[in-house]
């Protein structure tokens, strides 16, 4: 199965960052004489929590701009001359208001088949809501509807904050346990072959710690996938919510009925059991579905 686009922009990039400031700060200790290497468990721990955090935020600082440059979303105009964009950019900026975000967010549409939404940003007043062609085509405007409520609520919650953060605690430990188990490793070997080998270790060693540790950060992503719905409900209504993702299953059901690969970035449903079902993000559209239709409290 292909790797779904949550996956990759979240753990690539978070590996990417982790992998540039590791060479980075070897190059500068390396070139300028400058070395970087606490010898105490508390300098080790603060060390990585300043760039472990740091690799973090780089990566939400950097996505609106990742968005827009690998999923070619392009910016809606609010005052566009075509009506069924004016029309997008009105419901989402309705829906914000709604939301009482502090600053209305920006309206992308990018070309794609797939049903597909999400939203991205540093922050509630720097958000991106953006949507698919084929997400526009293949709903109805109170499925749409129930759908960017959804998005809108990520960022009224402030979830890109909350993930990223999480994110942070754990390229944190990844780049503890990264450099503790490398040294032990490099520890036992001849003196010359150790920095090269140690380097080399650390390197792996984060890549792997980091696919171990996106488990922890997808949980935590489906927990807060059940507080979107809600939220959205709120916003759009119980029925729209419920509709719009009713919608959605019946595409997967159709792309899955055709042997095709089924993701999407933030509406995307989860699959019990299994490998694919820890790396979800999201949970199964059909739990999803009736968490809605049960709850007595939004």
């Amino acid at each position: 199965m292909a790797i779904a686009k949550r996956i990759f922009f979240f753990v690539t990039v978070n590996i990417l960052v982790l992998t540039t400031i590791t060479i980075t700060l070897n190059l500068v200790s390396y070139f300028f004489g400058i070395r970087i290497n606490p010898n105490s468990a508390m300098g080790l721990i603060m060390f990585c929590a300043v760039f472990g955090m740091g690799g973090a935020f780089i990566s939400l600082l950097a996505s609106k701009f990742m968005a827009k440059k690998f999923m070619g979303v392009k910016i809606v105009d609010p005052q566009s001359n075509d009506h069924n964009l004016r029309a997008l950019v009105e419901t989402i900026h309705g829906l914000a208001r709604k939301a009482q975000l502090p600053k209305m967010p920006e309206v992308g549409i990018y070309n794609s088949p797939e049903v597909n939404a999400f939203a991205t940003g540093p922050s509630k007043s720097n958000s991106l809501v953006a949507v698919s062609s084929g997400l526009l085509q293949r709903m109805n405007r109170e499925q749409v509807e129930g759908v960017l409520a959804h998005e809108i609520t990520h960022v009224a919650n402030g979830d890109m904050v909350t993930m990223t953060l999480i994110q942070g605690v754990i390229n944190t430990f990844v780049m503890i346990f990264a450099r503790l188990i490398a040294g032990i490793i490099a520890g036992q070997l001849d003196d010359r072959a150790r920095p090269a080998i140690e380097f080399v270790l650390i390197i792996v060693l984060q890549i792997a710690l980091s696919i171990l540790g996106y488990l922890v950060v997808a949980k935590f992503s489906r927990w807060r996938e059940y507080k979107a719905d809600a939220g959205g409900a709120r916003l759009a209504g119980r029925e729209n919510m419920i509709s719009a993702l009713q919608a959605l299953a019946g595409t997967q059901q159709l792309v899955d009925n055709r042997n095709q690969n089924f993701s999407s970035f933030k509406i995307s449903s989860g699959r019990r059991g299994g490998l694919a079902f820890l790396m979800s993000t999201h949970p199964p559209l059909e739990d999803r579905i009736k968490r809605l239709q049960t709850a007595t409290k939004l």
